[in-house]
């Protein structure tokens, strides 16, 4: 993974006491409240419903065993215990107290990790495919590319105050792990008719109050020109972009009022005059950054033992394990293995400081240092070799990091919501909670297949409910706490929007409500087809009938 340089390293540290010296002046009274939200914001923090919460960025997923025994020794010494992991690959601290935020960050820094533009109006966190490098059919790994544009962003002065936050998403597989279409800019690697590696460029989408696909604006963009072009999107976006309402201020706003092709006609416009500057990059500066996302030295036997296919006939819960939370690897004899944060006792994305780290210990033991952040909440190791995979299975149990549900309805993505957002209007972790009771079977789960099951506290939109399979929306009415459904949502290749379903339902019907409609779906489907397959062809209509057939 990407070490940090002399230049890094300074950056981080000089900014920690940048902070520190904005908090000591703001406790003196020095620093007006107006102004020093910006500052904390810009840091990371914010003022939540009972605390203030922290958030650390993961850029682009990839953290290493020494990262993750800082975040649990923070969890320790700061915090109750526990960080939570977010949909944005990033993680959370929920309890920090606020004068002792600056001594978080310094710790953070000792470790290559910090809170910088994980919130604000500036460019975030670059996130990417949690499979990158590891997976079959990959044009070219993300990785480099991901952290080329996050040192080109970190702490860019002309971006600093754009109009609202902006994300970028990266990814270098047909196959669409990295919600590319709906994030400000979605880059995609792609190859042109003559076998060149580049990328195809996609602005506007996003989800909030207003949820759009991101349309293409550049089909191929050669690799020497993706921070020149990167930086006219961005210089577009900061003259045109809305400052008078922030709920117009998102640059999918300016596209769709614009139209994608004038946007577009600007942007290159724009590009004309940098694209041939400093911001060029040079094959020298590519191959440096590359050369830090090397593979590992993988085990050129790894295919060959015995051991593993024998547990694979003797144990069956193994076996389930390996079908429902390990991934194909390109290199034979490997997989990839994701750890489900998803317990019925737990909050989605919720780790303890003991589950750290151990994940940690099994990280040095088994996957060459490293962990991964996902979208879905979870985490995975990206390359085990599979004689390694029955005592890693075996320890992941004991931690309670092995059930076997990814990709199910029981793998369901959920903000804090009013357990602990401000910005919350009903609550999410009680409903959970409560999904995750009603649908414990794991022959019925694995019945019913793939579905992507997303949970958000308000319309901000935090847990992506726009494109779940089904998404859920808590409301408030009266102050209590209400659900919209939508049905056939996506954020993979085939990206799409769901469709609300009715009126919203109370909270103790929630489950109740998944169970009808998932009747319909094993009534009506077809031979092989997913959920979101049987939705598409049939509308919300059968399953609104029977959802809404008591009521009316």
């Amino acid at each position: 993974m990407y070490q940090y340089s002399e230049q890094d390293q300074r950056l981080i540290e000089e900014r920690v006491e940048q902070y520190r010296d904005q908090t000591q002046r703001y406790l003196a009274g020095q620093i007006p409240e107006e102004e020093f939200r910006i500052l904390r914001l810009q840091n990371g923090l914010y003022f939540q419903r009972h605390a203030p919460m922290l958030r650390v960025a993961i850029n682009y997923g990839l953290m290493s065993s020494r990262q993750m025994r800082m975040l649990a020794k923070i969890s320790r010494d700061y915090d109750k215990n526990y960080v939570h992991f977010t949909t944005r690959q990033n993680v959370q601290f929920n309890w920090p107290e606020m004068e002792k935020v600056p001594d978080i960050l310094a710790e953070l820094a000792t470790v290559q990790m910090h809170a910088i533009q994980t919130s604000g109006s500036c460019i975030r966190s670059v996130t990417s495919d949690q499979f990158a490098g590891v997976v079959a059919g990959e044009i070219e790994d993300p990785r480099p590319w991901s952290e080329i544009i996050r040192q080109w962003a970190a702490l860019h002065p002309e971006f600093a105050y754009l109009p609202r936050k902006f994300k970028i998403a990266v990814t270098g597989c047909e196959q669409d792990r990295a919600a590319t279409q709906v994030h400000d800019i979605g880059v995609r690697l792609t190859k042109n008719d003559a076998g060149e590696v580049g990328f195809e460029v996609l602005v506007g989408g996003g989800l909030g109050r207003t949820p759009m696909i991101g349309k293409v604006i550049r089909e191929f963009l050669p690799q020497q020109d993706l921070l020149s072009y990167l930086e006219a999107i961005l210089r577009v976006y900061n003259l045109l972009g809305r400052r008078d309402n922030k709920y117009k201020a998102r640059i999918k706003i300016l596209v769709d009022s614009m139209g994608a092709e004038a946007f577009g006609a600007k942007v290159e416009a724009e590009w004309e005059q940098i694209r041939d500057t400093e911001l060029k990059l040079t094959q020298a500066e590519i191959d440096r950054v590359k050369a830090d996302f090397a593979l590992p030295a993988y085990a050129a036997d790894a295919a060959s033992g015995s051991s593993y296919d024998e547990k694979l006939n003797s144990d069956q819960d193994f076996a389930v394990w390996i079908e429902r939370n390990t991934f194909d690897h390109k290199v034979p004899g490997y997989r990839a293995v994701t750890l489900t944060l998803k317990g019925l006792l737990k909050a989605p994305g919720d780790v303890t400081d003991v589950q750290l780290d151990a994940i940690a210990d099994l990280a040095d033991q088994y996957n060459f240092g490293e962990v991964r952040s996902t979208h879905e909440q979870n985490l995975v190791f990206a390359n085990i070799n599979q004689a390694d995979l029955y005592p890693l299975w075996q320890a992941l149990v004991e931690l309670d990091l092995a059930r076997p549900v990814v990709g199910t309805i029981n793998d369901m993505i959920v903000c804090p919501g009013l357990d602990f957002c401000s910005l919350a209007n009903a609550e999410t972790l009680s409903v959970s909670r409560q999904i995750q009771q009603k649908f414990d079977d794991l022959d019925y789960l694995y019945d019913l297949g793939e579905i992507k099951l997303k949970l958000s506290g308000c319309i901000n939109a935090c847990a992506h409910h726009h494109v779940g399979h089904i998404g859920i929306l808590g409301v408030d009415k009266n102050g209590e706490s209400y659900y919209q459904i939508t049905l056939g949502g996506s954020s993979a290749s085939d990206a799409s929007l769901g469709k609300v379903l009715g009126k919203s339902i109370p909270r103790d019907d929630v489950a109740s409500t998944l169970e009808k409609i998932l009747s319909v779906f094993v009534e009506i489907r077809e031979e092989g087809e997913r959920f979101i397959d049987t939705v598409r062809r049939v509308g919300n209509k059968p399953f609104k009938e029977r959802v809404y057939a008591a009521v009316n």
